[in-house]
């Protein structure tokens, strides 16, 4: 395993992180036990997970292994999507982020967080508000420190003005939806954080299954994966024709090469220096041990050019690839 430092802070994290967005669901008790284990085995010491997912589930999972090991893990969970249709149970109210933060504690049965993230940018949101009840976090020792998840450039800067004039520590990290099908974030989101001194820990690295060539061009989806199971998401955004073909062909590449393309894949978004983890969310314990292929492999300057190829710098795989989870709002209307 490889250790990177999280941007300016002085914390050493593992360069893959176990994201947990499957456990409590998709993948039992004993399945995430195994999964946990193994990471731990070959190194990994930086955990993800978030109040959404599963309704706390995977909380609840996690914090119910880690009891008696938690001092070998930097624990990070989210916080800000609705865990409830209550007006007052999502966002960033004062209020909210301490009541919801006091039942991440419980459910994950620690005392602290190393990361409470912000999991979204609401883009009408009191961004003041939120800092200062953030600051008030960490002096009462609940977080030690904070991030920024689907953030966009200008409010991360707009993050670190408040936090000087409220003198809260600044974010440490940001975590962005990031891939070589979706490379957006290189055009304003990698360069605030490199400007700032963040941590980046991209999620969704295999851009959600589509980089393992699983899906054959002009096919239907097999029952059983991510895409035959009608997930919205997935559909709207990774699941296009253009980017099955892009697959396809670095899935050949890799072939040829002896290499496993999710691995390259995930190796492919390691290989940017403004990056200091990935984060890869295994629904079985054969998904993560795919993966840990991935730290042994060195990119070329031939494997760029190919990638560039395929996919413009700062570009997506396909006009028109916009998430409808994270809108844009550039047009008011």
């Amino acid at each position: 395993m490889q250790y990177r430092r999280l941007g300016k802070s002085n914390l050493k994290v593992s360069t893959l992180c176990l994201g947990t967005m499957m456990f409590g669901q998709q993948t039992p008790i004993e399945e995430a036990a195994n999964i946990m284990a193994s990471a731990k085995a070959h190194g990994i010491n930086f955990i993800d997970t978030a109040d959404v997912y599963n309704h706390g589930q995977s909380e609840r999972d996690v914090g119910q292994w880690l009891k008696g090991q938690r001092e070998h893990w930097v624990l990070a969970s989210k916080l800000g999507n609705a865990v409830s249709a209550a007006p007052n149970e999502s966002h960033y109210s004062r209020r909210w982020l301490i009541q919801e933060t006091d039942a991440i504690l419980a459910r994950l049965q620690t005392d602290y967080l190393d990361i409470l993230y912000l999991h979204r940018d609401f883009h009408d949101e009191n961004l003041d508000e939120a800092v200062r009840a953030l600051g008030d976090l960490i002096r009462a020792g609940k977080i030690r420190s904070f991030g920024l998840s689907n953030f966009r450039g200008w409010r991360i800067a707009e993050v670190f003005r408040l936090c000087e004039k409220a003198g809260v520590p600044p974010p440490v990290v940001c975590q962005p939806y990031y891939n070589l099908l979706n490379r957006g974030p290189e055009v304003e989101i990698l360069p605030t954080c490199g400007h700032y001194g963040l941590g980046v820990v991209p999620y969704s690295p295999l851009a959600r299954g589509v980089l393992t060539g699983k899906y054959p061009p002009g096919q239907p989806p097999a029952e059983g994966t991510r895409a035959g199971s009608g997930d919205k998401r997935i559909l709207e955004t990774e699941f296009r024709e253009e980017s099955l073909v892009i697959a396809q062909q670095i899935k050949a590449r890799c072939e040829a090469k002896g290499w496993v393309p999710g691995q390259f894949a995930a190796a492919w978004v390691l290989a940017n220096p403004l990056v200091t983890s990935v984060i890869v969310g295994p629904r079985t314990l054969a998904h993560l041990e795919d993966v840990y292929g991935a730290l042994e492999l060195v990119l070329d300057s031939e494997d760029e050019a190919f990638i560039n190829g395929l996919v413009v710098p700062g570009h997506a795989s396909t006009p028109g690839f916009n998430d409808p989870s994270y809108p844009f709002f550039g047009r008011p209307v």
